[in-house]
């Protein structure tokens, strides 16, 4: 599903600023699969969701606020993860050779997920990736 599918279902919940919102979050988006029978590659959209939600408890949600998960299907079946926060800043990803032990979150999203990017909302950031379903081709990959 791209940046501009028009989505056929949507599901969405909010979570608190805690440790536990983030295994939360996955339980939400694979329940929200089975729900919709989704052909997409399960483990890493799961794997996708547990760092843009890690990502938005570290960086992007002020205290005493939390995060919204956003899931979207589109009518050939591909799904769009959305994670709304009101932090600052701009995601990106790491640089090649980094050392860091952390920081790799959006390294897996970009190598998992056909697309991703961050969009604008007021206040804060949308961080999203998307999925197109399974034995669609996708260019490049």
């Amino acid at each position: 599903m791209n940046q501009h599918s028009r989505p056929s279902a949507l599901c969405e919940r909010f979570f608190r600023r805690e440790r536990r919102s983030v295994p939360a979050a996955r339980g939400f988006a694979a329940e929200v699969l089975d729900s919709w029978g989704c052909r997409v590659a399960r483990a890493d959209l799961l794997l996708c969701v547990s760092e843009l939600a890690t990502n938005a408890l570290l960086h992007g949600v002020p205290p005493g606020r939390g995060f919204r998960l956003v899931l979207a299907r589109a009518d050939d079946g591909g799904v769009r993860v959305e994670v709304h926060d009101s932090g600052d800043g701009h995601p990106a990803t790491r640089a090649p050779g980094d050392e860091a032990e952390s920081g790799r979150g959006l390294v897996l999203v970009s190598a998992l997920a056909d697309d991703w990017g961050v969009g604008e909302r007021s206040p804060g950031k949308i961080v999203w990736c998307s999925f197109r379903p399974v034995g669609v081709s996708c260019p490049g990959r």
